[in-house]
């Protein structure tokens, strides 16, 4: 009885000791371990470290500038500065150019594929909900920030992995804990240009 006591103790202690965050898995399109957070899906970082950088362009404090052959997002900050974030892009056939402004931020929000991507999907086999809740496992991610009346978003992602890829479907996509951030420092109007 004694053993059996001691047994559970010790098991609770290593359940205890050992935390959602240590969990990991391999990727294999990027042949790479990744973490998962204690939400169970990856954690949300980046692969490619957000950075302060100089700036020089011709755009206003405030503004939005995505490069996307660069695969970055710059937030236009104050002093010749810039805020740098590692992006994924439209893959080929699905890039665009021109300029926006932020119309709607949501937390968490909820994704209602488009109908022409439904029907794409469909002809390669693969079934999308006609509307997916908000959470960890959305692939808008954490936050969202709606460009224009256009079906375009800079939003997160649950595949962290795939950012600096071209492998969208037009939208910008940022790791969770890039977009939280980006969402926390520009509001609704905010003037978002996109380059190719």
């Amino acid at each position: 009885m004694r053993m059996f006591r001691l047994l559970g103790v010790m098991l609770a202690a290593a359940v205890v000791a050992t935390p959602a965050s240590a969990s990991r898995f391999f990727d294999p399109v990027t042949r790479e371990w990744k973490e998962y957070s204690a939400y169970g899906v990856p954690s949300g970082k980046s692969p490619i470290p957000r950075e302060r950088v100089s700036y020089d362009g011709p755009y206003a404090p405030g503004t939005i500038v995505i490069d996307t052959g660069e695969r970055r997002l710059y937030h236009v900050l104050p002093g010749g500065r810039a805020m740098k974030y590692g992006i994924g892009v439209g893959r080929e056939g699905f890039q665009w150019a021109g300029t926006k402004n932020i119309t709607r931020k949501a937390e968490w929000p909820g994704w209602t594929p488009p109908p022409q991507m439904i029907a794409r999907e469909r002809r390669k086999g693969r079934k999308l909900p006609a509307y997916m809740e908000g959470g960890p496992n959305n692939p808008l991610g954490a936050r969202a920030m709606y460009l224009g009346s256009s079906l375009y978003r800079i939003h997160g992602s649950n595949e962290p992995w795939t950012i600096g890829t071209a492998v969208s479907s037009g939208c910008i996509r940022m790791a969770n804990d890039d977009v939280i951030h980006l969402y926390d420092n520009v509001k609704v109007g905010t003037r978002v240009v996109v380059k190719r």
